[in-house]
């Protein structure tokens, strides 16, 4: 791998651009499919009004970015947080590309984000907020052009007031236009664990290229969301000892492995705080990285593996299950001590893979049974394991940047037979 020369090695962005332009060197990319890809297709920034509950008037900015769509329908999830800026938008946007590309399922990349702290808004306001919001992206998505889906903060619920507020516009039901939908709403089964027990899957995959017995194995998650509750869960009912579990507030560290049942139950119960979880010694929340355990899944958010901590983690394999938690400076020292990376764009795809499922459901108007999706998805993510991997190991470089040259090799191929519209 080349020597990393991010400066701002946070920035998602850049990290998104230097990985990219890595995979286009090492694939000759054609000049003129680099500059396109390069590049997002289209980017919008809109105030979004919403009269409070007090009466007073407050104007929200959001961001809508369309990285590529020549694949298909963009594709890639509203996340509402205080944080959330056009850069990042952008590169959560190009990761869909290359993630839908990666797991080969018709779609582009996309994402959206609306800067807020949903914790601060009353159910009201937050409805408000979001059929502002749907409003003014309109015009760009729809079923077949950009398709939307819950991130960060944002839910089924949240989902269903997206789609109807469309619905308001077109005077007719139209499921298809967002999925993460509640299942009564055209959701599908095995949407809300999708993602985790995509991790799952490929941590199996992992361990069996690795060697590794699971039943031998311990393993820490990093998040205690969604994500990270449903990649424990999956780890332990591979047999794998889960030592630690954390949230943004702190690490619960058990090293005769936590009892899942109970953890389960918590988290249930609060919401997906681990604040009074007893099953463990408290610890500070950063320190679950750098535990001495065999797997590691950082389930959070972006930029938690650095050129700062990456020497201290002592884990064998990191399955991504938050996009972008590893920056690219940290790519090259765990390259350097041997540790196997599923990197992001393969990791976490089990969550776009049923978006896909569900979609295409809505699309048939019938619908499949948890059974059914589950071994859907594992057919298509193991398959996407292997392409990786083989990718990987003809190019004699690491599984992220086989993923992002097998999913730039796919997006460019695509463009190269559409040709450019004049």
């Amino acid at each position: 791998m080349a020597q990393p020369t991010i400066q701002n090695e946070e920035n998602p962005y850049e990290a998104m651009l230097y990985r990219f332009d890595v995979a286009a060197e090492k694939l000759g990319l054609d000049p003129g499919v680099y500059k396109i890809l390069k590049i997002p297709d289209r980017e919008i920034t809109v105030s979004v009004p919403v009269q409070m509950d007090d009466g007073s008037l407050q104007v929200f900015r959001g961001f809508r970015v369309q990285h590529s769509i020549v694949r298909g329908p963009g594709k890639g999830g509203v996340r509402f947080a205080p944080n959330v800026n056009l850069d990042e938008v952008r590169a959560l946007a190009a990761w869909m590309t290359w993630k839908c590309a990666a797991v080969n399922v018709p779609f582009g990349g996309a994402k959206g984000g609306v800067i807020c702290n949903p914790k601060e808004l009353s159910r009201g306001e937050l409805e408000r907020l979001t059929r502002r919001y749907m409003a003014m992206i309109m015009d760009i998505i729809g079923p077949d052009r950009d398709v939307p889906a819950p991130d960060m903060n944002t839910d089924p619920q949240i989902m269903a007031w997206m789609m109807d507020t469309y619905a308001m516009h077109q005077r007719h039901a139209e499921y298809g236009i967002v999925t993460g939908k509640p299942l009564e709403l055209g959701g599908s089964h095995g949407r809300v664990r999708a993602t985790g027990y995509g991790v799952g899957l490929m941590t199996r995959e992992a361990l069996i290229r690795q060697g590794m017995d699971p039943k031998s194995c311990t393993g820490v998650i990093q998040g205690a969301g969604n994500v990270g509750g449903v990649s424990a869960d999956a780890l332990y009912n591979m047999g794998i000892k889960i030592l630690a579990i954390s949230d943004v507030d702190q690490t619960i560290y058990n090293d005769k492995g936590i009892d899942m049942m109970a953890l389960k139950a918590h988290l249930r119960e609060h919401r997906g705080s681990l604040e009074g979880f007893k099953g463990g010694e408290r610890l500070d929340p950063q320190a679950v990285l750098t535990l001495d355990a065999d797997i590691l899944v950082p389930a959070a958010t972006e930029n938690v593996i650095t050129s700062k901590n990456a020497a201290d983690i002592k884990a064998k394999i990191i399955v991504e299950g938050a996009n972008g938690p590893t920056t690219p400076n940290a790519d090259k020292i765990l390259e350097d001590k041997g540790v196997f990376v599923v990197p992001d764009i393969l990791g976490n795809a089990g969550g776009v893979t049923v978006s896909y499922f569900e979609w295409v459901q809505n699309r048939l108007g019938y619908y499949w049974d948890e059974r059914d999706v589950n071994d859907r998805l594992e057919k298509i993510m193991v398959t996407a394991f292997q392409e990786v991997c083989g990718m990987a190991d003809r190019e004699g470089t690491s599984a992220r940047i086989g993923a992002y040259m097998l999913s730039v090799e796919r997006v460019a191929a695509v463009h190269k037979l559409r040709g450019i519209y004049a």
